[in-house]
Order: C-alpha cells, then sequence, then structure tokens
C-alpha cells in the first residue's frame, strides 16, 4: 500500500513538473518578487529614499503576464499611481489628516472611475493616496521622492518582465489544446466501451455532461491561446513570430469545437435508442461500435494514419450497408455514421498538427536505485 501511494504521488510530481502551465506561473512568481526586491533595494539602499514603499509597489503593479500587457495595463496603472500620489498631496495641504479628507479622496478617486482610461484604476487610485495620505504630505521633497519611488518600480518591472525571459504563452496554449484533444479521444472509447457492455440511460447522461465540461476546456484553450498571441506582441524572442497570428491554431480550435458537437450529438442519439446491440443487430453494431472505439484511441495518441484508416473503413461499411441492409433502423444507422465520419474529418488535422507546442519538459524525480 505504501509503495503503491508512493508511486501515485511520484506521478503526480512528474506531471506537474512536465507542465508548462504550472512552469509559467512558477516563473512569473520568481519575476514579480524579483522585480519587487529589485525596486526596494534600489530605492532604500541605493539611492536611501525616506519612504522607499512605492518602488516595490509600483513594480508589482507592472509586472503582467505578457510584455505587452506589461506596457498598456502596466503605464496605465502608473498613471493611476502618479494620481494618486498628487490628488493625496492636493487633499492633505488642503484638509490635513482628517476624515473629511479621507472622504473627499475616496470619492474623487472613485469619480475618477468614470473617465475611460482610468476607470479600471478606481481602486488602485483609492488604495495609493489612502497610504500616501496616512504617512505624510506635507513636505515637497517627499511628494518627488514618492514620484522617484514610483519611476524606480515602473523602470525595475519593466525591465524585469521584458530581459528576464520574456513570456510566451505558446506552451501553455498547446497543452491546453492536447487536453481538449485527449479528453474528446477517452470520451470516445469509453461510448464504445459503454455500448459493447450494453448502455443505459444513465450512461448516455454522463455522455452528455462530459461533452460539456470539455466546451468548458475549449472555452479555456480559446483564451489561452488568445493570452499567447498578446504575448508574441512587442516580445523579442525569435519564437514569438509565428504566435502573432496564429491562425492555424484558431482552426484546430474550430475542428474540436466540431468534433464535441458531434460527439454530443451521437450520444443524444444513442439515447433515443433501447437496447442499441440488440436494435441494431450485429452486422452494424460490432463494426460501427469497433470504429467508434479506434477513433477514439486514435484521437488521444494524435495519429493521423489511424485516424485515416478509420475514415476508409466507414466509407467501406457505408457502400456495404448500402448494397445489403434493408433494416428499418437505417435513419439511426446514418446519423451515427455521419457522426462518426464528421468526427473523424475534424480530428484528423488535430492529429497532423500534433505536437504543436513540441516535445514536454523532459523534467522527473530521480528513481532512487536499489
Amino acid at each position: 500500500m505504501r509503495e503503491k501511494r508512493r508511486t501515485r504521488w511520484r506521478e503526480r510530481v512528474d506531471d506537474r513538473l512536465a507542465d508548462p502551465i504550472w512552469w509559467n506561473d512558477v516563473l512569473q512568481l520568481f519575476k514579480t518578487v524579483l522585480a519587487a526586491v529589485a525596486a526596494w533595494v534600489i530605492a532604500a539602499s541605493v539611492l536611501d529614499l525616506p519612504q522607499p514603499f512605492l518602488a516595490p509597489w509600483s513594480a508589482l503593479l507592472v509586472v503582467h503576464a505578457t510584455v505587452y500587457r506589461t506596457f498598456s495595463k502596466g503605464m496605465q496603472q502608473v498613471a493611476a499611481t502618479v494620481v494618486a500620489v498628487l490628488l493625496a498631496t492636493l487633499v492633505g495641504e488642503a484638509l490635513g489628516l482628517s476624515t473629511w479628507a479621507v472622504t473627499l479622496l475616496l470619492v474623487v478617486a472613485l469619480v475618477l472611475g468614470a473617465v475611460p482610461w482610468l476607470g479600471a484604476e478606481a481602486t488602485t487610485i483609492a488604495t495609493t493616496g489612502l497610504v500616501v495620505l496616512t504617512t505624510g504630505f506635507d513636505d515637497d521633497a517627499m511628494l518627488v521622492a514618492r514620484l522617484l519611488d514610483t519611476a524606480i518600480g515602473v523602470g525595475v518591472g519593466l525591465l524585469v518582465n521584458v530581459l528576464v525571459w520574456p513570456p510566451l504563452r505558446r506552451h501553455t496554449a498547446a497543452k491546453a489544446l492536447e487536453r481538449v484533444d485527449e479528453s474528446i479521444g477517452e470520451l470516445l472509447v469509453d461510448m464504445a466501451g459503454g455500448l459493447g457492455d450494453g448502455c443505459q440511460d444513465e450512461d448516455v447522461t454522463g455522455w452528455v455532461d462530459r461533452t460539456r465540461d470539455i466546451d468548458a476546456d475549449l472555452d479555456q484553450a480559446w483564451a489561452l491561446v488568445r493570452q499567447a498571441e498578446e504575448s508574441a506582441r512587442m516580445n523579442p524572442r525569435r519564437s514569438a513570430r509565428p504566435m502573432r497570428n496564429p491562425e492555424e491554431w484558431h482552426e484546430l480550435l474550430r475542428r474540436m469545437e466540431q468534433a464535441v458537437a458531434e460527439t454530443r450529438s451521437l450520444a443524444r442519439t444513442l439515447g433515443g435508442q433501447r437496447a442499441h446491440r440488440e436494435t441494431w443487430g450485429d452486422s452494424f453494431a460490432v463494426p460501427w461500435i469497433s470504429m467508434l472505439g479506434d477513433a477514439g484511441r486514435a484521437t488521444s495518441s494524435a495519429d493521423p494514419a489511424a485516424l485515416l484508416d478509420v475514415r476508409r473503413r466507414l466509407v467501406e461499411f457505408t457502400e456495404k450497408l448500402r448494397s445489403t441492409e434493408r433494416s428499418p433502423e437505417w435513419p439511426v444507422y446514418g446519423a451515427l455514421i455521419i457522426n462518426l465520419r464528421n468526427i473523424v474529418d475534424a480530428m484528423d488535422q488535430v492529429a497532423e498538427a500534433n505536437p504543436i507546442g513540441g516535445p514536454p519538459l523532459p523534467l522527473r524525480i530521480p528513481q532512487r536505485r536499489a
């Protein structure tokens, strides 16, 4: 039992170490901490500014998941910080540190949310302004120092995010596509197994629910591909160029959407039947279920040759049925054949493109020698 638990733990850690999504998150955390600490050291130790807290604060605001967002969103947040420092100074000099000063500061900061360019940063203006107001505002030198703190944090954050392995979300997006691909294949294999064993209504309901789960994964994959496209903008890395117009990725996602829709349609067709195998007869059930399972396995393993073979077998099977079969179940046969054909046609190019994201990270826990 202990050995089995240790093996499971090792597999989980190995999967995590080879997961580019996890490594992207780790790298982003490291860069954010590095930028904030570097900004603090420059402001506090090198320049010896009196209250250098705004330097790491600004650095934290600037380091984003992509270089493009670092410049676009980061500049917006920097402007909000500068506005907050100036606003706190003006309010403090006019009203001092009082309840009315805090109230006025918050009202003005939130009203600035009506300005489109600063609207998303109303909270940043309010919180930064509160910190500045409550830590001192009556010294012009302090105002200059705080603006200098902000400039230091901005500069360090930009440099760290651009120069220290600028983020490119290509592998993250590829991993998301791969997971959708595998989920579709696993569902087809499970459906084939369930039909061979004699499925029940709850099995069909479960299959339909799984297609909805895959739809959610597809939505996430679309978001990650868009993020990968954004990460290539203003990115100096050579590998970023193909991602600036990832039309191939968009086409693969559309094909996966088609495959999921066809799989859901197939499951609902099965849900309208009773005693599937007995109703169809072995002359249809055995070969069709076999092709369904083979299509699922080929999809999971990204094997375009195997998918083409299933397509060829399906065409031959259809021609044979057309010349020999006179069953009243022909409408059902036709619906199932068309669903399977469309799934294979949608997934063959997905399989050909695999692995679009390159080989997995070769990281594993070292095996302990006996």
